[in-house]
């Protein structure tokens, strides 16, 4: 038994005879265009799901945003979204490592109060100062450096400096380090003391060390209070203790 008519799929030459035999009458033509146009569209729809099928699975490795949301299935859609929270976590962990690297280099570099730049005032007040360059020679010749090694390669290191707070809320910072110069070579010993309240620091101490020579003072806030306090005793040329 042969099929029913709408079932059966229709070649081209079988639909031109059919147009040829019924010219005079066009009733019959219509439901044969019909039918082919449909066959013609399950045909092309069958295509379409056998290349989306044929899509490589999305997954954190391989996901790269080409594909659109709708079109991810519910696994991929977890793969995407992991793999996009883990972007946001490295994006974030890398600019708080850069505020951290430009913070540090602020504070330990460019700011005011910065231990770089005390240990630079404290290498100028040296090099201005006439008992320090009788000692050390000539200004331009004077080098500073941290602690001294047998390496020569690693000489210049870092100045020691260590920063502490006293019972008032008094910020100490001391820092010692080397200078060497065409006639001696020295240490110079930094104390300096803000207080509370304040925004800078004030010196307490600053001297120079040479061996064989006394010490040379360019700022000493205890021999100033004691000069002040033995000032302040003297009444009338009379010393009251």
């Amino acid at each position: 038994m042969n099929p029913p008519a709408q079932f059966r799929s229709l070649r081209p030459e079988s639909l031109f005879l059919r147009l040829a035999r019924n010219g005079s009458n066009s009733s019959p033509v219509t439901p044969v265009l019909i039918r082919y146009s449909r066959y013609a569209t399950q045909s092309s729809l069958g295509g379409s799901k056998n290349v989306q099928s044929t899509r490589k699975s999305i997954t954190v490795a391989s996901d790269d945003g080409t594909v659109k949301w709708g079109q991810l299935s519910r696994a991929e859609k977890v793969a995407r979204a992991t793999q996009q929270s883990v972007n946001f976590l490295v994006i974030v962990a890398g600019a708080v490592m850069t505020c951290g690297v430009f913070t540090f280099l602020y504070l330990d570099v460019f700011a005011p109060d910065s231990k770089t730049n005390q240990f630079n005032r404290a290498v100028n007040r040296v090099k201005e100062s006439e008992e320090c360059l009788a000692l050390l020679g000539d200004s331009k010749q004077i080098r500073a450096y941290g602690e001294t090694s047998w390496n020569k390669w690693t000489r210049n290191r870092p100045i020691a400096t260590t920063i502490e707070t006293d019972r008032k809320g008094n910020e100490h910072m001391r820092m010692n380090f080397h200078v060497s110069g065409p006639l001696n070579d020295g240490v110079v010993l930094v104390h300096l003391v803000k207080l509370a309240g304040q925004h800078d620091f004030e010196y307490h101490l600053l001297a120079l060390d040479v061996k064989g020579h006394r010490r040379v003072y360019l700022e000493n806030a205890d021999a100033a209070k004691k000069a002040a306090a033995k000032a302040g005793s003297t009444i009338f040329g009379i010393q009251w203790r």
